[in-house]
């Protein structure tokens, strides 16, 4: 049986990645939105089977500046009221945050490289544990308040909420699992200015995805495969 996903895209280099095939495999068709372009409030938000949030280098709250983050948080509202299957990704994390009242903010660093994310109790007895010791991608300098709805599965050293989810429903991860070594050569390439001023070395960065990114693509298949598995049929 198909099942529909619809991918909620800001940017065509924040895409799907290694996500995408693990959906395929699980029978999704996958409806890729571009919300800079796309009307979000003309989406059904209980239709879709599945909702995935990508990422994206915009603020949560920088909704003035992209109005469609407010649809967004809109659709995500609905769809989470109604016990929807939701995934967020970083700024998705962050949108489905805001979508349920928390504050997303600028946080007090800015986290670029391959980072420890540490499951909690609960996370460790879900689809995060998978994610136990392996050094996944982080880039992001903005953090939320967790949701009174959520459960925490992981936290880091800067950050208390990297990921969380409600109820058997709804996954949100602060780090970045999906970023294939395309991708990730693609966001060192094009964040030259961004490294230099955090004085980065993208060589550093490289030479870390050398070491932990195959781990990492097999962790994300892992913990994916096993989420959408444990989904309503």
């Amino acid at each position: 049986m198909t099942r529909t996903a619809v991918i909620l895209q800001h940017d065509p280099s924040i895409h799907l990645g290694n996500i995408g095939p693990v959906l395929t495999e699980h029978g999704y068709d996958l409806r890729i939105v571009d919300v800079t372009t796309e009307d979000v409030s003309s989406i059904d938000p209980a239709e879709a089977d599945l909702v995935v949030v990508l990422g994206g280098e915009m603020g949560a709250y920088q909704t003035d500046e992209f109005p469609f983050l407010q649809a967004e948080q809109e659709l995500l509202r609905a769809r989470l009221g109604a016990e929807r299957p939701t995934l967020g990704v970083c700024l998705g994390a962050q949108l489905m945050a805001g979508a349920l009242g928390r504050r997303v903010y600028r946080g007090d660093t800015t986290q670029i490289g391959y980072r420890r994310v540490d499951p909690t109790e609960a996370g460790a007895a879900s689809p995060i544990r998978h994610f136990d010791g392996v050094p996944v991608v982080e880039w992001h300098g903005d953090t939320f308040e967790l949701p009174e709805e959520a459960t925490l599965l992981a936290s880091s050293s800067d950050y208390s909420n990297e990921a969380f989810a409600i109820g058997g429903y709804a996954l949100a991860v602060q780090f970045h699992p999906e970023v294939t070594d395309e991708m990730h050569e693609s966001w060192v390439a094009d964040g030259y200015n961004e490294l230099d001023e955090l004085a980065i070395d993208p060589d550093a960065l490289r030479r870390d995805r050398e070491a932990y990114n195959a781990r990492m693509q097999e962790a994300s298949r892992a913990a994916f495969s096993e989420w959408l598995e444990s989904l309503p049929a």
